[in-house]
């Protein structure tokens, strides 16, 4: 019997699911203690679908509708995939139906490959109310929150929420909406006269006490990191064959790939170089 933390990941996608989705669904297999959630108007079966993959159907007006209910104000200019993702912060405010029985909510994408998710999600790390698969502030990949009233309206204290909820253009909402990596002495906090995104509203309430919150790179994103090696083995992802990732985010591969198809079942065992290999 499993007596850890219940965690379920949101996943947004309205029109035709990618090319890739199989690879995510695989994925999620191998997590079987933590359910996944594909809210979509798509209603094609997907293959192979484990148990802990669950879809709830809503169109993108039906989304539209719904955020406007809940949040008050007009959110109708919604028109791609890549706006919604600016409402992830807010998942568990809209969708408090799917959450509501769970100790930890969070939001994550289609473009992920999981390895073995509670490796990471140990109790120590479970100990904080934001958790983050990005040391440097809150990665729109891969975000936990513990399931509370102040977690499903954290949101609610950028100042900028209204507006970036309300505007057609993508901010970035759900995790970083500026470079720090350019200067490595720079804080979000130092940026509270631009638009605030959730990094920004997390560090802020770490800073005053308010929620704690555990940040730490457990993923591989980019290029660079498939050509130095990646493999997945029944659900535990390596790199280099000497670390452990909790995930690797492909969308930059994807994005270039040119053999977008995949297998109509896919094995326990791949890897993952300059081209994606099924063997």
């Amino acid at each position: 019997m499993n007596n850890s933390p219940s965690i379920a990941l949101l996943v947004c996608h309205f029109g035709v699911y990618p090319w890739y989705l199989q690879y995510f669904i695989h994925s999620c297999k191998f997590n079987p203690t933590i359910d996944f959630y594909i809210i979509t108007d798509t209603v094609e079966p997907i293959p192979h679908k484990p148990d802990n993959v669950k879809i709830v159907y809503h169109t993108l007006d039906s989304f539209k509708l719904k955020a406007s209910e809940k949040l008050g104000f007009d959110v109708g200019i919604i028109t791609s995939n890549n706006k919604v993702a600016d409402f992830k912060p807010a998942f568990s405010f809209l969708f408090s139906e799917i959450t509501a029985s769970y100790d930890f909510w969070g939001y994550t994408d289609l473009d992920i490959i999981f390895g073995n998710i509670r490796d990471f999600m140990t109790d120590e790390v479970l100990n904080h109310d934001v958790i983050s698969g990005r040391h440097d502030g809150i990665y729109g990949k891969f975000c936990l929150f513990r399931n509370s009233p102040k977690t499903q309206t954290l949101f609610m204290q950028s100042r900028d929420y209204r507006q970036i909820f309300s505007r057609p253009q993508k901010f970035y909402f759900d995790g970083c909406n500026v470079l720090l990596d350019k200067d490595k002495n720079a804080s979000i906090l130092d940026f509270a006269d631009g638009l605030q995104s959730m990094t920004f509203v997390v560090k802020k309430a770490q800073t005053e006490g308010k929620v704690s919150a555990f940040f730490d790179f457990l993923g591989l994103a980019g290029l660079m990191a498939l050509s130095n090696g990646v493999y997945w083995n029944k659900g535990v992802l390596m790199y280099k064959n000497e670390f452990e990732c909790m995930y690797c985010d492909l969308s930059q591969y994807y994005a270039i790939c040119q053999d977008k198809k995949v297998a109509d079942f896919l094995p326990d065992e791949f890897g993952f170089g300059l081209t994606l290999s099924n063997s």
